[in-house]
């Protein structure tokens, strides 16, 4: 351990970085440590390195899980402004250490960092070592509330994690921690092992908390008076002092939602404070570290000229990256694909087919046969319109005169020209071709700039803006760079294939091309990809990782399930450039879990693909993708490792949750954790969702077997979110509800209704299949819904942090799909959870409620519409759409009947009818008023015709109201003089509309049936 440090420091100083201490009071990360959370505000320049022991009480295990210390030790690193290639600068600190990148797997994964608690956030990666995170790797956007610039790079080496992998050991107390002068080893835990067992003794058991409460409260305010005085340094130290306090309170299970939430907005107030009074103490002192550099002004790059007879060339252009996030990637494809189309369509340049693909490192496109110039063309610039252009006499108007004055022509160059429907007079102004290279220059540069993903980031870069940084572009014309300046980058021939090493900067032992090479002319570029082994094609990706992995399974006598783990395989395709399958093994005694936990740690947290026998039982084998040539025995043994390490987390946790005697037992600890400052603890939200619950169960008269399930599950609702595994693993939330809630005696129909009320997550996902479950389902949701737009925290755009494009999908699923249910409409259920929010002291306005309505009623048409519905069907039963189950009985029937003829006359005949019919006309009328024989046929037709909510029946019975609807409509005038008799004619329509099936757009039924 003390030899590794020692490197990391020597090798960060080497380059110019400064070496800094640990920080001498608590702090639970070496982010904020001072030298980082306060040097990194401010223009001023920083680098910087440094160890730091990291105390989290919350992760005390006693020292007896191999991965959990309340206190482990981070290697820091700060350099400000990035300088461009952090990446490689990374690398090469790794080398130093020792670790042959030739050997194993690096990868960079991942990772939106967040501390709400300081008010910072920065875009980066997870850095992976054979599957195990081994350092934070981030680009900081703001901290303090303050927004960054230069934007600093950060590097949180976990130094134990390293060094397990590096030692081959699997529990931190075996690692090597010092080498005496005669050889033998110290370990870490012979060194520190007392240490681990003591504080988390205190941590855990033995901690005063009205001491440490004491101690917030003076830490807190002394803090807060430092801010008062203008010393930001002191009021940092006493904010980690009070974090402190505050992680000790919160170990002993001594914080409450209310208090968590006002110690949270504390502490963001106190770092905005003091973030703000750095910068302004900085300035005060004349920024000392600020070294004005003279500014150079960037040069255009020159055109090279192209010969206008040229033959058509290849185009290249490549967006060199940073590893991009693996759902942004096939985005920026399809956001370069649309830029660059619409770009030479703009144009007038000829050209052939165009491709664009990519990896996470590169977004590439090529078109074929791409002229060198565009043809010569005429404009027609609009003038007055020809009948204001000339007087009687034929001479020119005033507005006419102008126009040719602007245009700098006689009138012998005036022409006569239809623009917009009208006579105008025009010129015809010669359009010159523009070159090759100036056409696609300005598409590079539009497309490089208009890059944007969901969330972006900054780097060195003094303009661009992106999911990560672009940091080469690649254009070329055949042969000819095509010469370009974006922001602060250029373009070039040069690529980057898979990184190099020290031991083999160019080239791979087995002599694949890695690092820089220059491309000699575009038609060369995709082979240069493939020398480098790089699969360029999404498709080839994902083709090579499903049949390495297919060879690897069947070797140990296995199948990977690829349609059920069909995202899990987009998102690896997504995660390498070269794809390299790898066989796994774990012991076969972490099979004793339960299967979805398992496979849970496999895919969700590793990206393994799991190994299953042909009846589809697991077996002890895994498959992971390595990015790039690797030794199989040092990358497997990694995985493996990492991999044994979650399931002995998963099984601990697992073990010491089912030590409670009852499920019960765990519901008292949703009251500490926190769903929404204003909304209350996650017990208050579990306690409405059963208050909901058993209003809508109310409703649709449940049975009393139901009744009793609902109740008692609603007593238990989220309870699995207290435990240990949940608390580790969210995406078991239900499963392991249902799991524990059987081993410890709870009813099976109570134990699904937990687990069913998790469902749907998805759009494939199965709906609850028990009354029970679906109501509780749709409480849940309906409470988050009124509840968020009662707040006004509806979703913008693609930001949607509470999910709830998902819930309004759910509501809409489980009120279609479950027939128990179908009664019940998407206004009662807000409503009802309107009124439980109201009873917590929380205001839902109306508005809100008619705001979230729609917001439902709008995912359900745009699922309809994903489902295949034509536009006209979705109109059509939109007014019974707050009825999602009464819409979609509906728009089935209509879709079967568009095609009959005699549906399409008698929607007709309704159509007539609702177009003269005045609303809220009463289905009743005086017999005795209707006298001629066409509006006697008809009555007598209604009076035989049954009222129907059924589309399909009434198709059947109204066939026979179609040719009296006509007579009716040839012969007789509906607005009789007669006041009596037009309002008996006027009802008789009404009753025709009100035996039709209400909640339908007749007009767009029209549309549909004709």
């Amino acid at each position: 351990m003390q030899d590794a440090l020692r490197t990391l420091s020597d090798y960060w100083t080497s380059r110019g970085c400064l070496t800094w201490q640990p920080f001498n009071t608590e702090v639970g990360a070496g982010t904020m440590n001072p030298a980082t959370v306060l040097r990194v505000l401010g223009p001023e320049p920083w680098d910087v390195a440094y160890v730091e022991p990291s105390v989290r009480p919350d992760d005390s295990r006693y020292g007896e899980n191999p991965n959990r210390l309340q206190q482990h030790t981070q290697f820091q690193v700060i350099l400000k402004p990035e300088p461009g290639n952090p990446q490689e600068l990374y690398l090469g600190s790794l080398e130093a250490l020792g670790i042959d990148l030739d050997a194993h797997d690096v990868r960079f994964v991942e990772d939106n960092w967040a501390q709400p608690a300081i008010g910072a956030w920065g875009l980066g990666w997870e850095v992976w070592l054979d599957g195990m995170e081994i350092t934070q790797f981030t680009y900081f956007q703001q901290v303090g509330g303050q927004d960054l610039g230069p934007i600093p790079v950060e590097l949180t080496y976990g130094m134990e994690r390293i060094l397990m992998a590096q030692q081959g050991v699997t529990h931190f107390k075996d690692i090597a921690y010092s080498r005496k002068p005669d050889g033998s080893i110290v370990t870490y835990g012979e060194a520190l092992g007392q240490q681990e067992y003591e504080m988390s003794r205190y941590y855990l058991d033995d901690a005063d908390v009205d001491v440490n409460q004491r101690l917030y409260e003076a830490y807190v305010s002394e803090a807060t008076r430092m801010v008062e005085a203008r010393l930001p340094v002191p009021a940092h130290q006493y904010i980690l002092k009070s974090s402190h306090a505050f992680n000790v309170l919160d170990a002993r299970g001594a914080i409450s939602t209310t208090e968590r939430a006002k110690a949270f907005g504390t502490m963001r107030r106190l770092m905005r404070d003091t973030a703000a009074l750095w910068i302004e103490r900085r300035e005060e002192l004349g920024f000392p570290l600020l070294k004005q550099a003279e500014a150079t002004e960037p040069v255009a790059p020159a055109l090279p000229e192209v010969a206008s007879d040229a033959a058509p060339e290849t185009f290249a252009f490549e967006i060199g990256v940073e590893e991009l996030p693996p759902h942004v990637l096939p985005q920026t494809i399809g956001a370069v694909r649309d830029a660059v189309t619409a770009g030479l369509a703009a144009s007038r340049l000829e050209h052939g087919e165009i491709t664009v693909d990519g990896t996470p490192r590169r977004v590439f496109v090529v078109v074929d046969a791409v002229a060198a110039r565009e043809p010569d063309a005429e404009n027609l610039r609009k003038g007055p319109k020809w009948s204001a252009a000339f007087d009687a006499d034929g001479n020119p108007t005033k507005p006419l005169q102008g126009f040719m004055r602007g245009q700098g022509v006689d009138l012998d160059a005036v022409v006569k020209a239809e623009v917009g429907g009208n006579e105008h007079a025009c010129v015809r102004v010669p359009a010159p071709g523009r070159g090759v290279l100036e056409v696609l220059a300005s598409i590079i540069t539009d497309t490089v700039t208009g890059l944007r993903a969901e969330k972006n980031m900054r780097w060195s870069d003094p303009e661009l803006s992106f999911s990560r940084a672009v940091r080469w572009v690649l254009a070329l014309w055949g042969e000819t760079v095509v010469p370009a300046r974006i922001s602060g980058l250029e373009t070039g021939r040069r690529t980057y294939l898979q990184r190099g090493t020290a031991a083999s900067p160019q080239a791979r032992p087995d002599g694949t091309v890695v690092g820089h090479h220059d491309v000699a002319t575009a038609s060369d570029y995709l082979g240069k990809l493939a020398a480098g082994r790089i699969a360029a094609f999404t498709e080839q990706r994902r083709a090579a990782v499903v049949e390495q992995a297919t060879a690897l399974a069947t070797a140990a006598d296995g199948t990977v399930d690829f349609e059920a783990n069909a995202a899990l395989v987009d998102e690896i395709t997504n995660l390498v450039e070269e794809p390299y399958g790898v066989l796994g093994n774990f012991d076969e005694r972490y099979l004793e879990l339960p299967d979805r936990i398992t496979t849970s740690v496999m895919a969700k947290h590793q990206r393994y693909l799991p190994v299953r026998a042909a009846d589809g039982a697991l077996l002890p084998h895994f498959v992971t993708m390595a990015n790039g040539h690797c030794d199989d025995a040092v990358v497997r043994a990694g995985n493996e490792s990492v991999l044994r390490a979650r399931y002995e987390d998963a099984l601990f946790f697992w073990n010491q949750d089912l030590e409670a005697e009852t499920v019960e037992s765990f519901v008292p600890g949703l009251e500490q954790l926190t769903f929404e400052n204003r909304l209350g603890s996650v017990g208050q939200r579990a306690n409405r969702i059963a208050d909901v619950a058993n209003r809508l169960g109310e409703a649709v008269g449940l049975d009393e077997q139901d009744g009793a399930t609902l109740s008692r599950a609603g007593r238990l609702a989220k309870f699995d979110l207290a435990t240990a595994l949940v608390t580790e693993m969210t995406s078991l939330a239900g499963f392991v509800a249902r799991e524990y809630a059987v081993r410890k005696g709870e009813p099976q129909a109570v134990a699904d209704a937990l687990y069913e009320m998790e469902q749907p997550h998805t759009t494939a996902d199965a709906v609850p299949a028990s009354t029970p479950g679906g109501l509780l389902a749709l409480a849940d949701r309906f409470d988050l819904l009124a509840a968020m737009f009662g707040l006004g925290a509806k979703p913008s755009g693609s930001s949607d942090p509470y999910g709830l494009r998902r819930a309004a999908l759910g509501v809409v699923r489980i009120l279609r799909e479950l027939p128990a249910l179908s009664s019940l409409t998407i206004r009662a259920g807000l409503e009802a959870a309107a009124v439980r929010l109201r009873e917590q002291g929380i205001e839902v306005g109306d508005d809100a409620l008619d705001a979230a309505e729609a917001f439902i009623i709008g995912r359900f048409a745009q699922f309809q519409r994903d489902e295949g519905l034509s536009s006209d069907v979705v109109t059509a039963v939109a007014p019974s759409a707050g009825s999602p189950g009464a819409a979609d009985a509906h728009a089935r029937a209509l879709v079967e009947l568009a095609d009959d003829e005699g549906f399409g006359k008698l929607v007709e005949g309704v159509v007539r009818i609702s177009r003269i019919v005045p609303d809220g006309t009463e289905a009743s009328y005086d017999e005795a008023r209707l006298t001629d024989p066409a509006e006697l046929e008809l009555h007598s037709a209604v009076s035989a015709v049954e009222s129907s909510a059924d589309l399909r029946r009434f198709a059947e019975v109204g066939a026979a109201l179609v040719a009296p609807i006509t007579r009716f409509f040839d012969e007789t005038l509906v607005m009789a003089e007669d006041p009596e008799v037009r309002a008996a004619r006027l009802g008789l329509l009404a009753t025709v509309l009100a035996k039709a099936p209400q909640g339908l757009d007749w007009a767009a039924v029209d549309s549909v049936a004709n």
